[in-house]
């Protein structure tokens, strides 16, 4: 059977060779032209865009990187989507695709968290790692810079809550990003591409099973899954918060355990009742908000310590990390979570991080003495090292 693929916008499947084309509406080498209009299709997927009038699309062979206009005879390179419409990655098919959903309860600082790690990978793990992360399309440079990166980091303003997609069941728009990566082999050094899509989900979208199922049909089609908890919404952990710490309102958020319980519920029924083992599926379990709880650790806690910058994942520091974060769950109150992903799930690993440093001011705006980031892109590098996108040192 064919391998299926999975597109990074609208996290449908479907076979290489059903990919369609569409044209460039360039005048070809018969003089002939295709006239741009509205694409339906992104219409009913995306929202009506300015910006939305294209090529019509045709059918050809998929699996080619190109093909011939039936109407104007011009060749074109622009593969598409054949459920959404959207124009897909050059390569798509020919290198690693890997679908990142990103979920959470409510108030549990997702947006800021996308935002610095995605903001860190360029950055910081760029420089150590040796790697690059680039948008791959102009609608997510466009957005990670004016709706993310500058308003948290030149603004510093704090972000709204995330609109639910229930205001509109089809729309969905990840931000897409081709992180390379130098990789030595037999015969010298050659770059590995890896295709990451994001998904920032409102906590709504993960209240009662019916909006998971409605809202977060990338769950199941997801490479790994980022679960961002929040600690303060623990009343075990809750009280023991550093005093002054911003704490979120109880009225309307939804326990982390119920919130890991709805999306393990999502991926055991897209099994189709196959026999009841383990899911596979890697899931980094994140405790945000660490920054509150950093008076209580002991000078020797590796969650005391930044993450170890050699261009690798280190397996032994991980693990380190994980132990000690499951060793807060007892005191948090939080066991029911651990036995959970214990029976259900055969890769896990706990992180811990801040995405500030320090809690924001009572007027929303980042601290005065900026954004001190800690171990926020552990949990990506975590699962690009299980797919082999990044080295790694160690086992386990």
């Amino acid at each position: 059977m064919a391998r299926r693929l999975t597109c990074p916008y609208c996290y449908e499947t479907f076979a290489a060779r059903e990919i369609r084309f569409r044209c460039n509406s360039r005048l070809s080498r018969t003089r002939k032209q295709c006239q741009r209009r509205r694409d339906a299709v992104l219409d009913e997927r995306f929202g009506r865009r300015p910006s939305n009038d294209v090529g019509p699309d045709f059918a050809a062979d998929g699996r080619r990187s190109t093909a011939v206009c039936p109407d104007c005879d011009g060749e074109t390179t622009y593969r598409i989507c054949p459920v959404c419409h959207c124009e897909l990655p050059v390569q798509f098919g020919m290198v690693d695709n890997r679908l990142i959903a990103m979920v959470g309860a409510k108030a549990s600082g997702k947006t800021i968290y996308m935002t610095v790690l995605l903001h860190e990978m360029r950055n910081q793990v760029g420089e150590a790692y040796g790697a690059s992360m680039m948008g791959l399309d102009d609608t997510t440079m466009r957005r990670y810079s004016s709706e993310y990166e500058d308003r948290l980091y030149r603004d510093r303003q704090m972000f709204p809550g995330t609109q639910t997609a229930s205001t509109n069941a089809n729309r969905v728009e990840p931000l897409v990003f081709r992180f390379g990566l130098r990789r030595r082999g037999l015969f010298g050094e050659r770059p590995q591409h890896t295709v990451l899509s994001f998904f920032d989900t409102a906590g709504e979208d993960f209240s009662t099973r019916e909006s998971v199922e409605l809202n977060t049909r990338y769950l199941t089609g997801a490479d790994g899954i980022i679960l961002l908890l929040d600690p303060l919404q623990m009343p075990g952990a809750r009280e023991r918060a550093l005093p002054g710490t911003a704490l979120p309102g109880t009225e309307g958020l939804d326990a982390p355990v119920n919130v890991l319980g709805r999306v393990t519920n999502m991926l055991l029924a897209a099994r189709g009742g196959k026999a009841a083992a383990k899911i596979e599926t890697p899931l980094a379990v994140v405790f945000s908000k660490l920054d509150a709880f950093w008076h209580l650790l002991d000078n020797g806690s590796p969650l005391r310590a930044h993450a170890p910058a050699r261009g690798r994942f280190e397996v032994g520091d991980s693990l380190s990390v994980h132990e000690e974060v499951r060793q807060l769950l007892k005191e948090w109150d939080g066991v029911p979570i651990d036995q959970a992903l214990e029976n259900t799930y055969a890769r896990y690993r706990y992180f811990g991080v801040s995405s500030l440093g320090r809690s924001p001011t009572p007027d929303a705006r980042v601290a005065p003495t900026g954004i001190q980031p800690y171990r926020v892109a552990d949990p990506l590098l975590w699962l690009l090292s299980e797919f082999g996108s990044v080295p790694k040192a160690g086992r386990g």
